[in-house]
């Protein structure tokens, strides 16, 4: 048990420092670039922060491990709804855009719920796991779209000084990110070996570990760029983290996990998958009525804590 502890924790730091650059370094080069905030959070940060979620999911697919795999995406999505966006609107109030939560909240929404209705027999198969890749080309698409529109109607900017500011380091910082997203396989290697040997130590089911144990961990670079986002008051930032990540891990992560290892997955996810659903329409509500006040953030906190003890 010791071991796969210290795997775990060992893949745990290496994720949560080299995602946390990654992060930092695709924010820089969209600054550069002339990106709208919105599409910076949910596209570059969104891809960014799933990097985790999606090399455990896929390392834990190609072993066999699909519970593991799929409990990632569940869990990761649930706990971006609640535990992020829940501690964020703790520090302070997220004030989002009404258009931004029709748009790409109504996307994230949609793309949840044909993962559940495709998972709702328990089974992922190769051409449903297809289908969703197919739908992430399309969101993506439709994000770049978004982005492009508010640019030129003027409903979103991107500073002069941002983009003179990281102009000149496009380069190093792309460099800097490829690395770092290299370090981020081995951090998921070790966090699935680790999660892996605790299965069968403790007699606990994979689904299990996926839901709770993994997800809370792949889900802590969200968490960590949402924290720092909202004392820099940069709101739009945390919103399109959340909603861009959920995306990925929806669409993307559990694609290449069906791809990579299809199968049938425990009877747990049922109750899973309606806290998942629920959780996005509750966030949604709140965002929708905008601010997040504090006290709806404490409410999200407790839906997550809801979720860890059902999932036990």
């Amino acid at each position: 048990m010791i071991v796969s502890l210290l795997f775990l924790a060992a893949g745990f730091a290496l994720l949560i420092l080299s995602a946390d650059r990654f992060v930092l370094a695709a924010s820089r080069v969209s600054a550069a670039l002339g990106l709208s905030p919105i599409l910076v959070g949910a596209l570059v940060i969104g891809l960014g922060t799933s990097a985790p979620e999606m090399l455990v999911s896929a390392i834990a697919a190609s072993q066999g491990e699909i519970d593991l795999a799929l409990g990632n995406v569940v869990g990761s999505n649930v706990a971006n709804l609640t535990l992020v966006l829940g501690s964020t609107a703790l520090v302070t109030p997220i004030i989002s855009r009404l258009q931004t939560i029709k748009r790409e909240g109504a996307l994230m929404l949609l793309s949840m719920g044909v993962f559940t209705l495709l998972m709702w027999n328990l089974d992922l198969n190769r051409v449903e796991a297809f289908g969703l890749l197919v739908g992430m080309i399309v969101a993506a698409l439709l994000l770049i779209l978004w982005s492009r529109s508010d640019l030129r109607t003027g409903r979103a900017s991107v500073t002069d000084s941002e983009a003179g500011e990281w102009g000149g380091r496009v380069g190093k910082e792309s460099l800097l990110g490829i690395g770092m997203l290299s370090l981020t396989l081995v951090g998921a290697d070790l966090l699935v070996r680790g999660a892996t040997g605790l299965t069968n130590d403790l007699g606990v089911s994979s689904a299990f570990v996926g839901l709770v144990i993994v997800s809370v961990g792949t889900s802590l670079p969200e968490l960590a760029t949402a924290l720092a986002a909202a004392r820099r008051g940069q709101t739009d930032l945390v919103l399109g983290n959340v909603l861009g990540s959920n995306m990925f891990n929806t669409l993307a992560v559990a694609g290449i996990a069906g791809l990579v290892g299809p199968g049938v997955v425990d009877e747990t996810f049922h109750n899973a998958l309606i806290l998942m659903m629920g959780a996005g329409v509750m966030a949604g509500v709140f965002s929708w009525r905008s601010p997040v006040r504090r006290s709806e953030g404490a409410m999200l906190v407790v839906l997550f804590l809801v979720f860890v003890t059902l999932a036990v």
